[in-house]
């Protein structure tokens, strides 16, 4: 079982940054691509990023590409997503995840093996 711990979501500014961290355990880190969703309220969940062990990124071209930065770091057993100007509709509750798979399991949340609980990211105008 992998376990993901997210952090550094909070309320931030238009415009602002913000760093999430999502640390993971119980398995060994490079077997897994990792990545980030985003649940808005009332909305489904949708994919942000993911990274592949070797990192290779993929990112949601309509959402985030350009402002938001996906990074791991194999040493830490750490993923990132550096956030960049910030907007209104990137309010949501940021979910880690894991999955053995870099490709079909990242297309619909359901195919993924492992979540975090979330953190959530308040972005104010």
């Amino acid at each position: 079982q992998v376990q993901l711990v997210e952090s550094g979501g909070g309320l931030v500014q238009v415009g602002g940054s913000l760093r999430l961290s999502c640390a993971a355990s119980g398995r060994t880190f490079t077997d897994y691509a990792m990545g980030w969703f985003r649940q808005a309220p009332g909305k489904e969940r949708e994919f942000v990023a993911r990274i592949g062990w070797k990192g290779t990124t993929i990112y949601n071209r309509d959402s985030v590409k350009g402002r938001f930065i996906i990074s791991r770091d194999n040493a830490k057993n750490t993923v990132y997503l550096q956030m960049n100007n910030l907007k209104p509709e990137d309010t949501a509750v940021y979910y880690c995840a894991a999955d053995p798979s870099f490709g079909g399991a990242w297309y619909a949340p359901g195919g993924i093996d492992h979540w975090g609980k979330g953190t959530l990211v308040t972005v104010s105008s």
